[in-house]
């Protein structure tokens, strides 16, 4: 591995650790904290914050993926070199296993603590909503699907250079708003990845899902980006990178 490709895998893998970190450490930590809980609108919003925050970090090195999904969209519209893929969805999955290890430590420090789910995802009696595989595999089709959608259209040429950003994380806010009673929100797959190996069983049976629907969600929106927008406009680049350029 060459050395500019070694820190943007370093890139990718601080990025999904804080994620999943973030993201799963609010729905393991304080969503249902006694009387003081953030709920689902909380943890929707932690999921945010982590992706608005590392993208502004760290963006510039790698892009700022923070997820197989995102990787596997941005190369099927050619926006992410082949040589990248491999080592960001390795570095992607690590990070993501590695702050579940650590949320595990944190959490099991309280007295009585008992994992559960562990803010793993899942469908039918593992669905926070108890929604079944068919309506579990959409919600997550659908939702990575524009979720690359708004990346790569926000991250495109004629648009506002530098804060793209904002609306990436809000979307993703949005996504977890609308499904995480239904799935718990996966629409990447190294965050669902860390907190199943942890849960173990029937989670780690249902993890495919998880990998299938939004790797299939999200190259569906490359290819249509490779349609929808101008050759010119494709062509691999990021928020932070495009605001550097501009910036000198």
């Amino acid at each position: 591995m060459d050395h500019d490709t070694m820190r943007r895998a370093t890139a990718e893998f601080f990025g999904t650790f804080w994620l999943t970190f973030g993201g799963c450490g609010a729905a393991v930590l304080s969503a249902a904290f006694p009387e003081l809980g953030i709920g689902f609108l909380g943890v929707a919003f932690a999921f945010g914050l982590t992706v608005l925050t590392m993208a502004y970090a760290v963006g510039h090195i790698s892009g700022g993926h923070f997820n197989p999904a995102v990787t596997l969209g941005l190369w099927s519209s050619h926006r992410c070199a082949t040589r990248h893929v491999l080592p960001y969805i390795m570095a992607q999955v690590f990070g993501a296993v590695l702050a579940a290890g650590a949320l595990y430590g944190i959490a099991s420090g309280k007295v009585g603590w008992i994992p559960n789910g562990f803010a793993s995802n899942g469908y039918g009696d593992l669905s926070p909503g108890k929604y079944g595989l068919a309506a579990c595999l959409v919600t997550e089709f659908l939702t990575t699907f524009f979720f690359l959608f708004i990346i790569i259209g926000t991250t495109s040429k004629g648009a506002a250079v530098g804060f793209a950003g904002i609306p990436i994380g809000f979307a993703l806010v949005l996504i977890h708003l609308i499904s995480i009673p239904v799935t718990n929100t996966s629409v990447n797959p190294a965050r669902s990845t860390g907190p199943a190996l942890i849960a173990g069983g029937e989670y780690m049976a249902q993890l495919w899902l998880f990998w299938l629907a939004p790797i299939a969600g999200a190259m569906g929106a490359g290819a249509l980006a490779r349609w929808l927008y101008e050759p010119a406009d494709i062509v691999e680049t990021t928020v932070v990178e495009k605001q550097a350029a501009v910036s000198g």
